[in-house]
């Protein structure tokens, strides 16, 4: 059984940014160590309604606050107010009731990260439906599984081909009737389907939901196995967006002449982006949605629509960051740029420091240096993220220290989480009036974080799913155990509440002489390396610990240019001794990090990279180990032949 907190008496304190009080966590210890940390909410719990009633509230409340921006061919960028979004959810609701979906059922939606996600996300819940995303990345085995296990009655892709892809499967999804094509402009007909229908109609099924009605089925997309369906309601979600809201605040509730606004370019498929969306719509910051990844589109789409907030995961602001200095190198500026990052790290450093109370923030000599660097270095970085960026919400794996002390300096403030798709996004996140840096914060207002005599860490709160869908077992089944759910992460809390995360409990390597082995901080720290794509350590039941390293090719084509020689293959490169020699230097960097029985003794250079369309990552570029270890056996049983 789980031990209650003590009653909460939470300290305040005030900070030179504006804002709210600063509330910390109450902490419980066990032998000494702090075990548990608490946070109390900072939004009361919503009692009634349900995410459907969103769009309306916004439109009743403030009809022409600019609430998104669409995207046109030409590039140009449109503003969408509260009362026009309302009326196109108004529309593609009315066109599900006239198309005969029943409060209840489940549409699919299979696309990138597009307006008509979000339209339908609320135009499906304004008809009393439930959500299920799909990876457009999918295989047809993950997407007929997701099909058949949620019942979806509907299904709508982005592209016929994904649509033609599911032909020889649809005998095998008898509950399957509806399958819509947005590039073939089936949504837009929807709505019109739908033109008859009384408003009334829906009115009547959006006074149905409850904060305790099922809103999405989110399928986990999984290490290992088949993915299962997270059941999360519309009370999760106001639980976690309305903490996140206030906690956030400079994000959400900006008090500056700019414009708060959000530019969405990781997958809506994955609950962290979902929950953003629903975040900036209860808000009523600017959404907007970028589909395409690619570097060249990304960019432009950063530029034309100036957003002040991002989302990442560490492996993009890593890229951002080395490609800055490659391309300071390769203009003749790499050592200034070295000292730019310098000042910057030492600047987010001080800064952090005064927050803490255990510093007095920048010297005047630091103010003037990051002054003098900002037009050199900093600025051309927040130019190339559009402009106006000053938060970047990073989740996804933990991010190193330096790097968000740099970006920290350089004007982007980074708040770290922490969470899964059973806790509806973020269970902890980055305090903005007290942040420390190489943690992912603390508990998320209503939440509750333990660590478990094992260090797997435990959630508690609002925030945790209704349980498993199982249709075998009549619907949904608990995931939790006395109002807790066990993570499979490991971690420790600080004396001050700050989770910090070490690693998967099943990703715990236990070397042939008995020694637990943590791979992701060594993973972590290799791959932040410039001419580093992926690593994954190795070393479970083996007399040392060795690591399978693939490479960056552009991080290698610009040292290979910067040496006077010219672009080769990556399997030309697997026996270079001169990159091996560079490599062992940053594997011995990381090797200080842990000790030496935990310390990377061999590696090997592949010529391929790990992908999610080769099946080494998940769509949220997790390693997918057991593949990893299936397709490079040989090269991993080569890590351990006698030298």
């Amino acid at each position: 059984m789980s031990t209650p907190l003590p009653s909460f008496a939470a300290s305040a304190a005030f900070n030179d940014l504006p804002g709210p009080f600063l509330v910390e966590p109450e902490t419980r210890r066990l032998d000494g160590v702090v075990r548990e940390a608490y946070v109390p909410p900072f939004a009361p719990p919503v009692t009634h309604g349900s995410l459907a009633e969103l769009p309306f509230d916004n439109a009743s409340a403030a009809p022409n606050a600019v609430v998104l921006s669409r995207k046109g061919p030409d590039g140009h960028w449109s503003d969408m107010t509260a009362v026009q979004f309302a009326d196109e959810v108004l529309a593609v609701a009315k066109g599900l009731v006239a198309e005969g979906l029943m409060p209840g059922d489940r549409i699919a939606v299979m696309a990138r990260t597009t307006y008509e996600w979000t339209l339908l996300d609320f135009g499906a819940w304004a008809a009393g439906l439930v959500t299920v995303p799909i990876y457009p990345t999918s295989s047809v085995f993950q997407t007929r599984w997701i099909l058949q296990d949620s019942g979806a009655v509907a299904l709508v892709t982005e592209f016929s081909g994904q649509a033609a892809t599911l032909g020889p499967e649809l005998d095998r999804l008898p509950d399957l009737r509806h399958l819509w094509v947005m590039e073939k402009g089936h949504v837009e007909r929807l709505a019109e389907s739908g033109a008859q229908q009384p408003d009334g109609e829906v009115a009547v099924r959006r006074g149905m939901l409850a904060p305790d009605t099922l809103a999405t089925l989110i399928y986990t997309s999984g290490t290992t196995g088949r993915p299962k369906g997270c059941a999360l309601t519309h009370g999760n979600f106001f639980s976690e967006v309305d903490n996140a809201i206030e906690l956030l605040y400079p994000v959400f509730k900006s008090k500056t002449s700019e414009e708060a606004s959000v530019l969405l370019f990781l997958p809506m498929s994955h609950v962290f982006g979902r929950m953003v969306a629903v975040a900036c719509i209860r808000a009523r910051v600017r959404l907007g949605h970028a589909p395409s990844l690619k570097s060249e589109h990304l960019l432009s789409d950063l530029a034309s629509f100036r957003p002040t907030c991002l989302l990442a995961i560490p492996y993009m602001l890593e890229k951002v960051f080395n490609t800055a200095r490659a391309k300071a190198e390769a203009g003749g500026r790499g050592s200034s740029f070295d000292r730019a990052v310098s000042v910057a790290q030492r600047y987010g450093d001080a800064v952090e420091a005064r927050r803490h109370g255990t510093g007095h923030g920048p010297s005047r000599a630091l103010k003037t240096a990051r002054a003098f660097y900002d037009p050199l270095v900093y600025r051309r970085i927040r130019n190339a993220m559009g402009g106006r960026v000053r938060y970047a919400i990073c989740g996804g794996s933990p991010m190193g220290r330096s790097l968000s002390a740099f970006y920290a300096g350089a004007g982007i403030e980074i708040y770290e989480g922490y969470g899964l798709t059973e806790t509806t996004g973020a269970a902890t996140v980055t305090p903005p009036l007290k942040p420390r840096m190489g943690t992912v914060g603390w508990p998320l207002p209503g939440t509750r974080v333990r660590i478990a005599a094992d260090g797997e860490i435990m959630i508690a709160g609002d925030v945790l799913l209704r349980g498993y869908w199982d249709p075998a077992a009549g619907g949904v089944v608990p995931a939790t155990v006395d109002g807790w759910l066990p993570t499979g992460d490991i971690g420790s809390l600080d004396d001050e509440g700050y989770l910090t995360i070490t690693g998967r409990k099943k990703e715990l390597l236990i070397t042939a002489g008995g020694k637990s082995v943590a791979p992701a901080p060594l993973e972590n720290w290799l791959r932040s390396h410039p001419l580093i794509s992926q690593c994954i350590v190795l070393g479970d039941r083996r007399p040392y610990v060795s690591a399978l390293i693939t490479l960056d090719m552009d991080g290698i084509t610009h040292w290979r240019r910067m040496h006077g020689r010219h672009p080769v293959p990556a399997e030309l490169l697997v026996d270079d001794e001169e990159l091996r020699t560079i490599l062992q230097r940053a594997v011995d960097e990381a090797n200080k990090l842990v000790s030496r029985p935990e310390s990377i003794r061999r590696f090997a250079i592949l010529s391929v990279d790990f992908t999610e369309t080769a099946g080494h990552l998940t769509p949220s570029m997790k390693l997918r180990r057991e593949v990893v270890m299936r397709e490079f056996a040989q090269e991993v049983e080569g890590l351990y032949e006698q030298q």
